[in-house]
Parts: structure tokens; C-alpha cells; sequence
């Protein structure tokens, strides 16, 4: 951004700001008003921050995001201009479009830092550099909401035992939340299930068989090009979602990363080396034989993943809704609602329970940070402050009173029917257009199901709204399997213990030790032997398997699993301390 943009920003913010106060100035926000601004958003003081003592002068920090956000407006967006007029802030922002940890890596390296950071895993990296700020006074003396929002849940933000600083505030880990919905799972096309009389799917089996029989049907589009039975996105870290996850949904374990943790003992495992995943990966390599996997699916890169999506010729998919919603939501948008897709719990067998929804209790770790080189880390730790507020927490998903949502005669929250087809239909382009949901990595947040001050969910994603926001295509298919959400088909939380240790995804591993270099090591091995093995020969697939085994003990991955247990019993201590 040059500098004449700047100022013409800056201008624009203060001249916004100005109208907000002057239209808001003694009005009562009782839920009836229509004020249209950043103050109404709540309709209390209750979520406020004490941004109004002096502190809304224009400032803009420098931002780095270690997830992409291809709707980012640069906060020109309605939200983003309420955000703006609320704090004084604007995020000069950057993205991620490419690899994150080498991003994070030269970042860490240059010993030049953006002003805020979210680093998802690799914070260990900037930790090491010292790049990071110690949050813990800032939050204490200038975020009221932050220390509300978090409880006696905060200590959970410490680092570690021996550096017991903040250096993130979690804004991946919702805090109460609970789910109603799911979003990950094995997905099929509407269109598929519809024609073959709605067939059970809860075995990779069924899956395989209902992708074979719509092929046998429908090899080709209406354009004449082939139909994709299922595709994998194995495009850098994404691999691990579409590709090497699944294999301990589909076999009874929770998702810890790359580890199996042992819930009795805290025993850890490379959870490749379970022997009953090997055989989720040669349902894999049966399926590639059979030519129902998409043959590009290990060297096809992420947009082209997403195009073929969009292109609505893909049957099948195993990834979580986040990751290929892109794809879909430009299917919606033309009004192609039978090539959305359902979400189904398969598992390698009927004797295993999918896990999505094994519960971690609350399960800090990625979030945003304030680095050493920020100009004005009160006015960073405010900012965040605000979002964690119960009047910014409102705007990132609800959007403006008046504008995006409105007061029922109960006082009820209420999405107009109109931009509920929107959302609905075409969820990107209505983010763009509203920035609601664009800043929800930014801040800290309450979850699904949690109340505000006003009796209202803090989220949108409640029973009667995720109903609302279902087409119906979808709620044709959901009646079909006599289910209301895609949750109904899924093993609930309580069919699960809570595990002490939380997600141990989020366990941050120290950038400088003999673990993170043994985790690199497994990767790469894992990388390169997971394909080999589902696109050999299934003939060749039980020397292949064996030979990647014993190439991990060879490479240590024996001592990786006994560090990474020490990792896991000293946060269950951290935490319990």
C-alpha cells in the first residue's frame, strides 16, 4: 500500500468514524433501532472495550496469515469498515497462498516482522527467534474481553511449562463451543445418492460401490467430458487432510495430528504404524486399480483440485468442507444444487465409529500474535480486545443491525429470508460483499451454541439457522436418510471420552529440537511412501508398505513417538497445574 493510499484510508476511516458518532450520539440501542453502525452491533455495553479513550486515531499494523483468504476486501468490506471505525485499526494484510511453514521459516529468519502474526503451527519458529511478545501483562492491564471470553480457562494459553508466556491469542479454538453440524467425513454428490434410491453409506465399501454404479451410468457429463469417481487434494500440507487423516477417522482413532495417543497409558504412536490403517491405504490402492481414483490426484495442484470441483464432475471427495467449499460454492452459484455434496460417516468396517466429534474439551494453540517490531502493541492488544468483544464477536457473524440482520419483537437476532438465500447460495460472494466471517482467525471467539448478553447466539450456527441455510437439494437428501443436519449421521460426543491432553495437533513442538527434526524426517518418508504405496500395483502393495515401516524405524521414528510423549504428558501437567 503506497503512501497516498494510506492517507486516503486513513481519511476515509476518521470521516466514517465521525458520521458513526454523530448518528449514534444519545441514541438508546434497545435491539428495535436501525443505527446502521459499528455501535449497534450488540445493542448493550456489555461486549464495549475501552477503545473510546482516545485510542481510535488511525494505525495501521502490517498482518501475516498463515491461512489463505481469497474474499479478503482489505477491510473496505461493511464489517471491515465497522471493525476500522470501532478500533481505529487497518490490517495492511497478507495472506498465504503457498507453503506456510516456509513462509513462516524466512520470516523467522529475517528478523523483520509483520506487526501481528498467525502462525498456525509453526509459532515454535518465531518463538525460537524472538519475534514473539510475551501477551500475558498486555492482556491483563488492556483486554477485558479476552480475560472474560477465556475464564479460568486462560492458563491454557501458556506456552509450556518451562515458558509459561502467551504469545497467541487462540483464535482456531472456540471457547463452549459446541457442534451442530458436520462438515468433514466422506463426501458424495447429491446427484449420486439421489439416483441410486438414497443407499446406505457407512463403509468405504458402500462408498466405493455408490461411485461405481453412478460411473456404470453416467461415465460422462452433459458436455461429454469423463465424470471423476473420487479425487484426493494432496497439494502440500493439505495432504494431510484429504489424504493421510482419514485413515484414523475411518479407524476408531481421534485426530492428534500424525500421533495415536493412547487414552489409558498416553502411550504415543506414529498412527501410521497401526497396522489396521494400512488397510484403509490399500482400500486406497484398490480403489486407484479399479480406476475410480482420479489419477492426478498426487500431482494435481490446489486450484486445479478446486476447478475440477467446480466443474461438477467430481463424485466423490474425503476432506472437510473448508477445504474444497470454494469448488462448491461456485457449483451454488449457478444453481447447481444435486452437485453439492453430503457428509457421511464412513469408516474401513462397520466395527469402527467415525470420530469427527471426539471431544477435546477447550484445545488452545493457533492464533494471533503480537511481534517485537510492532509500533504500538496496547493498540494491537485493544484491537484483538475488540474482536474478542461481545460487539465484535456479533459483527464477524452476523454482520450490521439493520444491514445484515435484524430484532424480532422477542428481541430475537433474525437473518432477512432474502440474504439467507444468499448465504446459502452464494456463500463467497456474500462474504466478500458483507465481510461477515472474514476476520474470524483474527480474534478469539465464543462457539457455536454459546449466548450473548441479549439471550441471542453468539453464532449463526445453531439448529434452526443451519436448517435455514440448507438448500433444497440438501434437505431433500437429509429427509431421505431421516436426518434434519449432517451431524444426525454422525457418532455424537458422548459416545467418546474427553481426552486431558485436548487436540495434540496444536502441542507446539521447540523449532531447535531433535523432535521437530525427526517429524520432518517422517514426513518426508510418509510423503513419498503413501502415494508409492496407493498407486503401485496391488500386488506390489504389501512389499511396498513393509519396506515404508521399517524405513521409519531406521529413521527414528521410535524416538519421536518417546519425546512427543514427554510433549503430551507435560501439557496434561501444564494444564492441570
Amino acid at each position: 500500500m503506497n503512501r497516498k493510499r494510506n492517507w486516503l484510508v486513513l481519511l476515509l476511516a476518521v470521516v466514517m468514524l465521525a458520521g458513526l458518532i454523530a448518528g449514534c450520539g444519545g441514541k438508546k440501542n434497545d435491539g428495535s433501532g436501525n443505527s446502521g453502525g459499528a455501535s449497534s452491533a450488540t445493542g448493550g455495553g456489555s461486549g464495549s472495550t475501552d477503545a473510546g479513550d482516545g485510542d481510535l486515531e488511525p494505525i495501521t499494523f502490517t498482518f501475516y496469515g498463515a491461512d489463505p483468504n481469497p474474499n479478503w476486501q482489505n477491510m473496505q468490506d461493511p464489517v471491515g469498515k465497522a471493525i476500522t471505525a470501532a478500533t481505529g485499526v487497518i490490517l495492511d494484510a497478507e495472506f498465504e497462498v503457498g507453503d506456510p511453514a516456509q513462509k513462516i521459516a524466512l520470516i523467522a529468519a529475517s528478523g523483520k516482522y509483520p506487526h501481528l502474526i498467525s502462525p498456525k503451527g509453526d509459532l515454535g519458529k518465531l518463538v525460537e527467534a524472538g519475534a514473539m511478545l510475551d501477551l500475558t501483562d498486555l492482556i491483563e492491564q488492556h483486554a477485558p474481553n479476552i480475560k472474560k471470553l477465556f475464564g479460568d480457562q486462560i492458563k491454557r494459553l501458556r506456552y509450556s511449562e518451562e515458558d509459561p508466556s502467551i504469545y497467541v491469542i487462540p483464535t482456531y479454538a472456540e471457547v463452549g463451543q459446541t457442534y451442530f453440524d458436520a462438515s468433514g467425513g466422506f463426501q458424495l454428490q447429491h446427484r449420486v445418492v439421489k439416483e441410486l434410491g438414497f443407499p446406505r453409506i457407512r463403509t468405504v465399501k458402500d462408498f466405493e460401490n455408490a461411485i461405481r454404479e453412478y460411473l456404470k451410468r453416467h461415465p460422462k457429463d452433459e458436455n461429454g467430458n469423463p465424470n471423476i469417481g473420487l479425487t484426493l487434494n494432496a497439494d502440500d500440507w493439505r495432504m494431510y487432510i484429504s489424504v493421510t487423516n482419514p485413515a484414523f477417522y475411518t479407524t476408531g482413532a481421534p485426530d492428534d495430528g500424525e500421533y495415536y495417543i493412547d487414552i489409558d497409558t498416553y502411550e504415543v504412536t506414529y498412527h501410521f504404524r497401526r497396522p489396521i490403517e494400512k488397510e484403509y491405504f490399500r482400500w486406497l490402492n484398490h480403489m486407484n486399480a479399479e480406476g475410480l481414483l482420479d489419477p492426478e490426484s498426487f500431482v494435481q495442484k490446489y486450484d486445479q483440485y478446486l476447478a475440477k470441483i467446480a466443474s461438477g464432475r467430481v463424485l466423490g471427495l474425503i476432506d472437510q468442507r473448508w477445504d474444497f467449499q470454494e469448488g462448491e460454492n461456485a457449483l451454488k452459484a449457478e444453481g447447481k444444487f444435486e452437485y453439492g455434496y453430503g457428509h457421511y460417516p464412513v469408516t474401513l468396517t462397520e466395527e469402527f465409529k467415525e470420530t469427527s466429534f471426539w471431544p477435546v474439551g477447550f484445545s488452545p494453540g493457533w492464533g494471533v500474535g503480537i511481534t517485537v517490531d510492532c509500533p504500538d502493541p496496547v493498540r494491537a492488544i485493544k484491537f484483538l480486545d475488540f474482536l474478542a468483544s461481545e460487539e465484535g464477536q456479533i459483527l464477524d457473524n452476523w454482520g450490521i443491525e439493520g444491514e445484515h440482520y435484524y430484532y424480532d419483537e422477542n428481541g430475537k437476532r433474525v437473518i432477512p429470508d432474502e440474504l439467507v438465500e444468499r448465504r446459502k447460495n452464494d456463500p463467497s460472494g456474500f462474504q466478500r460483499e458483507t465481510g461477515i466471517g472474514l476476520y474470524h482467525n483474527l480474534g478469539a471467539h465464543y462457539g457455536d451454541g454459546v449466548l450473548d448478553s441479549t439471550g441471542n447466539y453468539y453464532t449463526t450456527n445453531f439448529p434452526e439457522q443451519i436448517i435455514a441455510s440448507y438448500n433444497d437439494v440438501e434437505k431433500e437428501v437429509l429427509a431421505a436418510y431421516g436426518a434434519k443436519t449432517w451431524k444426525d449421521l454422525f457418532p455424537s460426543e458422548e459416545e467418546f471420552p474427553v481426552k486431558p491432553w485436548g487436540a495434540a495437533w496444536n502441542i507446539q513442538v521447540p523449532a531447535d529440537s531433535e523432535l521437530a527434526v525427526l517429524q520432518e524426517r517422517m514426513k518426508e518418508i510418509t510423503w513419498r511412501r503413501i502415494p508409492e504405496a496407493i498407486l503401485a500395483p496391488p500386488e506390489d502393495f504389501d512389499r511396498i508398505w513393509d519396506e515404508y515401516q521399517q524405513e521409519l524405524l531406521k529413521a527414528g521414528v521410535e524416538k519421536m513417538e518417546d519425546e512427543y510423549e514427554k510433549l503430551v504428558r507435560a501439557r496434561i501437567k501444564l494444564w492441570n497445574e
